[in-house]
């Protein structure tokens, strides 16, 4: 039988320990038989009567011990705010809201907001704690403020140098170091020349991003230039990629099925488009997933998932998508049938063709199914000796369809 009572408390604890919990948070600690957190939580609140343990290796361990408790007084200690990037949204899937009290502090944000004088509103904010450094990069926005969590003291310097990479060598940053204890410290260098040494492992960043003409920008729209995307020509380009994008309609953490992956273009500007959103890709050539995840790496589209493999076998038992994007491989037996099957309802699938038979079965499709059909073409203007001329790319015939 499930406890009428709360059971589990999660307290936030801050650099300042014991001095900066509230009257309830202390009176909850004072209750617990069980208190777990990490050693540098036990310690800033120590000394502790109930039983302690140190977060166990896998960090999931520690959720069992948790849980077999459930009942009896509980503490979790956390770092500051344990619902924003803290470990209180995963015990929130595990315990019932009405089972658990928690006790927030400020977060990193909010102290790192308060240090430099910014409005937290109008900062981007980041966590790389545990996280590629990569998914920092779609944020690199010219003008913008950006708050960093740091996986540990070395990221700052890895920070620098990214920025120096992408022409932002100019932008400030500010490490602000172990915030709201004895031990703070705030230190700032220009990105170019970063030279700050002997830094705190528990550090926020704080980056005001100043951009060159030549710096390379992830911008906000789709179709981004086909320069940004390695390739050995199987690619959809730029223009092709943008009207694609619009009729796949990418919604708020959605899944995309990206069959026939090739450089990844779609994939990756789907995954950009919102950052709760995923893709998982499917190609069958080891060159072009390797090709595919340097140019998801490079652009910051951390949650394109590459999967070796040819369709439609390499479709079985994936998680169900929102969407589907047939970039290759239409015209294999199976493909849209098993695509078609898996597709949750009101799910978009769109197809692009470049060939007659590609072509053909889609009029087959779209008799069958319905949707809209549309034929791209689109011409750029090249040199033609020493005048210029229209160059017309091949036409490509574009199947969009929404599942029932």
């Amino acid at each position: 039988m499930a406890p009428n009572t709360v059971w589990l408390t999660i307290i936030g604890i801050g650099e300042d320990g014991r001095d900066g919990l509230s009257p309830g948070a202390l009176a909850a600690l004072d209750r617990a038989e069980f208190v777990i957190g990490g050693a540098r939580h036990l310690a800033l609140v120590a000394p502790i009567s109930a039983k302690t343990l140190p977060w166990p290796s896998p960090f999931a361990d520690g959720y069992a011990m948790i849980l077999a408790r459930r009942g009896q007084p509980t503490c979790v200690l956390a770092t500051g705010d344990p619902f924003h990037y803290g470990v209180g949204a995963e015990l929130a899937r595990l315990v019932p809201a009405e089972e658990m009290n928690c006790f927030p502090q400020a977060s990193a944000f909010s102290l790192a907001a308060a240090r430099m004088g910014w409005s937290l509103p109008d900062c981007d904010c980041v966590s790389l704690h545990g996280r590629a450094l990569e998914r920092i990069i779609p944020h690199l926005q010219p003008g913008a403020r950006i708050l960093a969590l740091s996986w540990d003291g070395s990221t700052p310097g890895k920070l620098a140098e990214l920025l120096k990479a992408r022409g932002l060598g100019a932008s400030t940053i500010t490490v602000c170091e172990a915030m709201g204890g004895p031990r703070e410290r705030i230190r700032r260098a220009i990105a170019a020349d970063f030279a700050i040494t002997g830094i705190d492992p528990l550090n926020t960043v704080a980056i005001e991003v100043m951009a060159k003409s030549d710096a390379r920008i992830v911008t906000l729209a789709p179709g981004l230039p086909d320069a940004f995307f390695e390739n050995d020509g199987q690619l959809t380009k730029a223009e092709i990629r943008a009207l694609t994008l619009a009729a796949l309609a990418p919604r708020a953490g959605e899944l995309l099925w990206d069959i026939g992956l090739g450089a990844g273009s779609v994939g990756i500007e789907w995954c950009l488009r919102h950052p709760r959103n995923r893709c998982i890709g499917i190609e069958e050539r080891p060159e072009r997933a390797e090709g595919a995840r340097r140019n998801a790496r490079e652009l910051g589209a951390t949650t394109l998932d590459i999967r070796m493999g040819r369709a439609p076998e390499a479709l079985a038992d994936l998680p169900a998508p929102d969407a589907v994007f047939i970039g290759g491989g239409a015209s294999e037996p199976g493909v849209f049938d098993a695509a078609w099957a898996a597709l949750k309802p009101g799910g978009r699938l769109v197809v692009n063709g470049v060939t007659l038979e590609t072509e053909t079965l889609l009029g087959s499709l779209y008799a069958k199914h319905g949707g809209t059909m549309r034929r791209l073409a689109v011409s750029r203007l090249e040199p033609v000796g020493g005048m210029h001329g229209w160059r017309a790319a091949m036409p490509v015939t574009q199947w969009v369809v929404t599942k029932p």
